[in-house]
């Protein structure tokens, strides 16, 4: 009964809120349930801001709703799939600002968490904090041995404050599936799910801690990012210590020019940063905004980045990683056939898309991007396009491959900041292609091979059986679709002709995949190097009754 009116009162307050920024008008009234039509006429309204654009009016909302809410409004601006552009731009310019909970406070849960009193633990600990956001605040001290430190300390109670919110949007994200108009294509419960995943996920400050030991690791060396140490035996998952690093905002652009920072350099390296980590790494900082970063201007003309944050880190399959490598170099070279037959391929589209139609929309994308001055050719605007396009062929993406999408943004926006003369395409271009020639080349794809060696012979056993149940299908017919269309007789012939390809592919994969297996054995005795010869010949029959496959019409 009183978790019940804690809810009713709660919901109260939103709908009290909603009002008094006219956020009702956005819901059909006819289609509310007759309860909340009825308790919608009681709901006192404030001063009138009708004027002011919707999506301003819904910022203004959350903010005033609390931190939870500009959380979660936060992450739906990155679902710019699904918003219109004037939401997700305001939604974009939520701040994460949460007055601090007290420092006596985070004293007792470190202790609690560690083990050990705080004294024991730092030389100095200071309970004012230097930031505070919804999820956690951070607190600055030194160790024993002299290094600075941050902790980082989970809110009290937050987990439970967040699970009563989250449950509540999925109720009132349920209520907008029936009533806003286009509900069902937002899918906002689906939304709210992604939510819940990031936030709870952002709770664990062991995995946060993970996520920026594996980047330190990636960048171990380099001038281009800085990643700071991870002081492990001190993290748990709610608290993180970690190496308090200093450096200038990166979006204090007078600032740096002030110290003579090389903000061409710095441009060029974010850009090479952005495309290292996801197709060198498969792992990049996915929460990529200037209140972030950093910059190391110890040298000026050599600056370096310094991340910041890591709570929200992204990586792609390795079939959606190849795909997106795949359409980055296509739309580089223009190739819209090559972008439109990759996303079919991708799954994102339906099989059944015609690829002569999702070529016409590709290229309605690219080219006005395309003949438009370098400088101000945004490759992170262009993918975004054309996941607004690809929609009417019912796109379907993970949300990681949005996330890179806005990182992209992110990075490019920040870059162009830097240096508004930046020819991204020119930066971006040899990098990919740079990054790709090395994963691809001849030692990594060798080891890759003997990486997978032993779970290709686990399933080898297997292969000859569905080589022969496809085969049998394929001959007599079970594969063939039944069409209706006045051009059936066309499609049963590129049916048929599909058919024979796939056949001839899958022979030619049967073969190459013993023979990469045979080729991947270490050399030794003479008996082992013969293996390694019947290897190449069933891989270079293999590989031959693959290219007339792809070369058959």
């Amino acid at each position: 009964m009183r978790n019940s009116l804690r809810q009713f009162l709660r919901i109260w307050h939103i709908g009290v809120i909603l009002k008094r920024y006219r956020l009702d008008n956005l819901f059909s009234a006819a289609r509310l349930p007759g309860p909340i039509r009825w308790v919608r006429v009681f709901i006192p309204s404030g001063k009138d801001i009708s004027g002011l654009p919707r999506g301003e009016r819904l910022r203004l909302a959350l903010q005033e709703l609390g931190p939870v809410y500009v959380k979660f409004g936060q992450i739906l601006s990155t679902r710019r799939d699904l918003l219109p552009q004037d939401i997700a731009d305001e939604l974009a310019l939520l701040q994460d600002q949460v007055p601090p909970f007290p420092g006596e406070q985070a004293r007792e849960i470190i202790e609690k968490a560690l083990g050990q009193p705080v004294g024991e633990i730092f030389a100095t600990f200071d309970t004012n904090p230097l930031a505070s956001a919804s999820i956690a605040q951070v607190h600055p001290a030194t160790l024993h041995d002299g290094r600075e430190a941050v902790v980082k300390v989970v809110r009290p109670g937050i987990s439970k404050q967040l699970r009563k919110d989250i449950d509540l949007l999925k109720s009132l994200a349920r209520l907008a599936e029936k009533v806003l108009q286009g509900g069902a294509r937002i899918q906002p419960l689906e939304v709210v799910r992604e939510f819940e995943t990031v936030v709870f996920d952002e709770l664990d400050m062991q995995r946060e801690a993970a996520n920026a030991s594996m980047l330190r690791r990636n960048f171990e060396g380099s001038h281009d990012l800085y990643i700071p140490e991870v002081y492990w035996q001190w993290c748990r998952r709610r608290v993180m210590v970690m190496e308090r690093v200093s450096g200038l905002p990166v979006g204090d652009v007078e600032n740096l020019r002030k110290h003579g920072v090389n903000l061409k350099k710095l441009a060029r390296r974010g850009v090479r940063v952005f495309y290292t980590q996801v197709f060198r790494d498969n792992l990049f900082h996915a929460d990529l905004h200037p209140g972030n970063i950093l910059v190391d201007a110890s040298n000026p003309d050599d600056p370096t980045y310094i991340a910041m944050d890591f709570g929200i880190v992204a990586s792609l399959s390795t079939e959606d990683l190849y795909y997106i490598a795949e359409n980055f170099k296509a739309l580089f070279n223009q190739d819209y056939r090559r972008v439109a037959a990759l996303h079919i391929d991708a799954g994102w589209v339906p099989a059944t898309t015609r690829l002569e139609e999702l070529e016409s929309a590709v290229r309605s994308v690219g080219e006005p991007n395309f003949t438009r001055p370098l400088n101000e050719v945004s490759f992170g605007k262009v993918l975004f396009d054309l996941f607004q396009v690809a929609h009417r062929f019912q796109l379907t993406l993970q949300p990681q491959l949005l996330m890179l999408q806005k990182t992209l943004l992110n990075v490019e926006g920040l870059a162009r900041q830097l240096d508004p003369e930046l020819d991204i395409w020119g930066v971006a271009k040899p990098e990919l292609e740079s990054i790709l020639r090395a994963r691809h080349n001849l030692e990594n794809v060798s080891q890759e091979l003997r990486d997978r060696l032993p779970g290709w012979l686990a399933q080898a056993p297997e292969i000859p059986g569905l080589v022969h149940d496809f085969l049998v299908k394929a001959n007599s017919g079970q594969l063939l679709t039944r069409t209706a269309s006045e051009d059936t007789a066309r499609k049963l012939e590129e049916q048929l002709a599909s058919r024979r390809k796939m056949v001839r592919a899958l022979a030619g994969g049967s073969l190459s995949i013993p023979g990469a297996i045979l080729m991947a054995m270490e050399t030794g005795p003479w008996f082992i190097w013969g293996y390694s010869v019947a290897g190449g010949i069933l891989l270079a029959l293999g590989g031959w009754q693959i290219f007339k496959a792809l070369r058959q019409r």
